[in-house]
């Protein structure tokens, strides 16, 4: 069905060979101008990678003097742990990352965060009622190994949830559909969709709409690299920036689409499609900052939301400088706004 992989993946939550994407056939840059960019996702292709296919496919990097060498992830590989160790450019990440690098002082930082809207879900049965996150409590509840540090304490401290409650998730839906009083942990654009091609009426509370104000599918870098690379940094920015307002729109994502599948065979059209509708629909991409500032967009009032959140679930520390984690010079520029 295609969709056995993409339930393995949101066990990771936190974060594959190389593949270098074909050339755009009619682009007027030479190879021998581009500037190659290393770009590492954080798990296989999917429309949640879509604007960075867009930008290939269209040749939106080419134009901007970039070669981007865009590289899928899988299960066994650490997008951060990659950047760290100089063996890619930049990658795929998320904000915890971001304040990983303040409070340990590492020479990396966050340049751009694509998803305005955590798509993080917990996923019930229409059948059991329940219908906000306070029914929630004293019900089991799958969360992964990484949602257990990072959203279960949102979850624990907004909604008083109790670890009493936290199962173990499995990589199959099968515990979800056996039990329909079962809350499941997943992902908006994902699981509900493997859930209803399973025969189940599933119901989804997505985690940023009850206050979870974080980003997500953030772009990281070196330090280095934007000291030495700026305006290399600044077109890749602006190119991703591009591609992703025109893949969000939904129209000539063909090519777009024809990249990922080739990435990732498993990957269905029905489910590319519903991915794009998710995204959509619920703001994930196109909401808050971004609908005035253009996609990608950050502002240090929302950074510090954030890590107020999280340092008052026990998460994080006080007296960490976030903006060591973190910059503002690259986005805001309005891209994909109007």
């Amino acid at each position: 069905m295609g969709t056995k992989y993409r339930i393995q993946r949101r066990t990771l939550l936190a974060g594959g060979a190389a593949l270098s994407l074909v050339p755009v056939p009619g682009a007027r840059v030479s190879a021998q101008t581009l500037d190659k960019v290393s770009f590492q996702t954080d798990w296989r292709a999917q429309a949640e990678h879509g604007g960075y296919y867009q930008a290939i496919a269209k040749g939106i990097y080419r134009r901007h003097g970039i070669d981007c060498d865009l590289r899928q992830g899988g299960p066994q590989l650490n997008p951060a742990q990659l950047l760290v160790t100089g063996r890619v450019d930049m990658i795929m990440s998320n904000p915890f990352q971001a304040l990983n690098y303040a409070r340990d002082s590492m020479p990396f930082l966050c340049i751009g965060a694509i998803f305005q809207k955590d798509p993080v879900i917990l996923m019930t049965h229409e059948e059991a009622g329940i219908d906000s996150f306070e029914k929630m409590r004293g019900k089991p509840i799958s969360i992964s190994a990484a949602g257990r540090v990072t959203h279960w304490p949102f979850l624990r401290s907004r909604f008083g949830f109790d670890d009493s409650q936290i199962r173990p998730k499995s990589v199959s839906l099968q515990p979800f559909m056996a039990d329909r009083n079962s809350i499941y942990q997943g992902f908006v654009s994902s699981e509900p969709y493997a859930a209803m091609q399973a025969g189940a009426h599933p119901r989804v509370h997505l985690l940023a709409d009850a206050g979870y104000d974080a980003y997500n599918t953030t772009i990281d870098t070196s330090a280095r690299m934007v000291a030495e690379k700026r305006d290399l940094v600044q077109r890749f920015i602006d190119a991703t920036m591009e591609g992703w307002a025109e893949y969000m729109k939904g129209q000539d994502v063909e090519a777009a689409n024809a990249l990922i599948k080739r990435h990732n065979p498993e990957m269905p059209d029905d489910l590319l499609a519903y991915g794009l509708k998710a995204l959509n629909e619920r703001g994930i991409v196109r909401s808050h900052e971004a609908e005035t500032l253009g996609i990608g967009a950050m502002t240090h009032e929302r950074w510090d939301r954030f890590y107020a959140t999280m340092r008052e679930t026990g998460v994080y520390p006080a007296g960490i400088d976030i903006r060591r984690g973190y910059s503002l010079e690259f986005v805001n520029r309005k891209i994909g706004v109007g």
